[in-house]
């Protein structure tokens, strides 16, 4: 998938020094349920997880490249499918903060869970004191569901 200026693509073994360089950031992951990764090894555990999940079909997860540079600068993927519904998840890395990336890779993969996985809502669960993320998910048309659930209902 790719947008005028990002590509979403399969994370690979390659893009592990990145990945820690965003899942290894105590401010990318405050906000998660998980504590920053102390090192590649962990990078490594990781992915074999996202390979899994991908085979089995219970999570689809995808690298945010910036097409100028090439650059790995995020992730974002769908889990937690159950019938219609999938839950949104997205990490970005600090220096690609405020520039509309995660607004137009989340643009994305809002398309293709609606019309190539025939999904007809989406999830986020962000935690309130989030606020760049509650901000950027009440903008893409996501609404309040409870503290911290926001829906999108896909058309």
């Amino acid at each position: 998938m790719q947008s005028q200026r990002l590509v979403l693509r399969e994370m690979a073994d390659d893009d592990a020094a990145a990945l820690l360089a965003i899942y290894g950031d105590p401010l990318a992951m405050q906000y998660t349920d998980e504590a920053p990764f102390p090192d590649l090894a962990t990078v490594s555990v990781m992915l074999a997880s996202v390979r899994k999940l991908l085979a089995s079909g219970e999570s689809l997860e995808w690298a945010i490249i910036e097409r100028d540079t090439h650059q790995l600068i995020g992730t974002c993927g769908l889990h937690s499918f159950d019938g219609g519904q999938a839950e949104v998840g997205c990490l970005l890395k600090q220096t690609a903060w405020g520039q509309g990336y995660m607004a137009e890779a989340i643009t994305l993969l809002t398309r293709y869970a609606r019309d190539d996985l025939r999904l007809t809502e989406l999830i986020a669960d962000v935690a309130p004191a989030n606020e760049r993320a509650q901000r950027l998910f009440h903008k893409l048309g996501y609404l309040p569901d409870s503290a911290s659930l926001l829906r999108n209902v896909l058309r």
